[in-house]
């Protein structure tokens, strides 16, 4: 594929279904590259101009040297917990809290009125709008993927700037949107934005510790009925588990299978567009790019008893095997 079909396959991926996987999982460092600022259009268009630039430069890295530039599942485990974070300081913000205050912005520069001030210019937007790289959403890592199989920086770059520049349209509405509640709704109001926040930043949380493997164990939900379809043996003794990967979810997103046999875990795909495509097995910290209709196959090795978690890519959909 040349540089210009690339980036028309980036650019429908993301205008198609990117933005909203995307703008779930970034809306806290949009809220924050508004939050504050005079008006809302230049801090978006500073906040996408940034993310243009930034995965334009990643596309590019992956063309060249493949995907060895890539975060593992662990480390945007981390990350979603760090947004997480980061979203509940915004939502404490709004509520006036001094500390959150003093954290988000910059010191005073003695000012009559003694407050601390946001920082101005185009900085805050600019580190967001940047930062964006560290939380891909799902799609991102299939834009990704093609940009790797590109094997040309301007391939890569051309893919990655599409699915930027496809996203922008709900990127900019969304971030509009917010800019100007935060400013309508001021005083007792704003309590509720930052209600809203703490809801995403628990979210959020939740999809860091399922991506990097640490929910606790919350006992299992395989039937028999399901297993008895899904999991079977031929006759080498190789055991084979089927999952589908679906727009809505992993099915089924519960089995039991034996441990301690040769294992090969077949994921299959029917005409599958959403971010279930991008398939993350959290305690191999490995990743699956699927194709939208096909079937992809994982060996698993000998597994040991106990339970192979799996999601998508932002940590969303989970699902596991129980070997037994």
């Amino acid at each position: 594929m040349n540089a210009a079909a690339l980036f028309v396959t980036g650019f429908g991926t993301g205008l198609v279904a990117g933005g909203t996987s995307c703008a779930t999982v970034q809306l806290g460092l949009l809220t924050g590259a508004v939050r504050g600022e005079a008006g809302p259009v230049r801090p978006v268009a500073v906040f996408l101009s940034a993310k243009l630039v930034t995965h334009a430069a990643l596309g590019a890295l992956l063309g060249l040297a493949g995907g060895a530039v890539e975060p593992g599942p662990r480390t945007r485990a981390i990350l979603l917990i760090g947004a997480a974070v980061l979203l509940m300081l915004f939502a404490l913000d709004l509520l006036d809290f001094r500390l959150a205050r003093r954290l988000l912005r910059r010191a005073p520069k003695g000012g009559a009125d003694g407050h601390c001030a946001a920082p101005s210019g185009t900085h805050r937007p600019i580190v967001l709008g940047a930062a964006t790289l560290l939380l891909p959403c799902a799609l991102t890592l299939t834009a990704e993927l093609l940009a790797v199989s590109s094997r040309s920086p301007s391939g890569g770059a051309a893919v990655m700037s599409g699915f930027v520049l496809g996203t922008a349209p709900l990127f900019g509405l969304i971030g509009v949107t917010v800019a100007r509640t935060l400013t309508l709704l001021r005083g007792r109001l704003a309590a509720l934005v930052a209600v809203t926040l703490v809801a995403l930043a628990g979210w959020t949380l939740l999809s860091g510790l399922r991506l990097g493997g640490w929910m606790p164990d919350g006992g299992g939900g395989a039937t028999a009925a399901a297993s008895a379809r899904f999991v079977s043996t031929d006759a080498s003794g190789t055991q084979w588990v089927t999952v589908w990967a679906l727009d809505e979810g992993y099915r089924p997103s519960a089995l039991t299978a034996r441990a301690g046999v040769h294992t090969v875990l077949v994921l299959r795909t029917r005409n599958t567009h959403g971010h279930t495509r991008a398939f993350t097995i959290p305690s191999r910290n490995r990743d699956v790019v699927l194709p939208v209709t096909g079937e992809t196959r994982v060996d698993l090795g000998a597994p040991a008893p106990g339970r192979l978690r799996y999601v998508c890519a932002s940590g969303h959909s989970p699902g596991e095997i129980t070997f037994q």
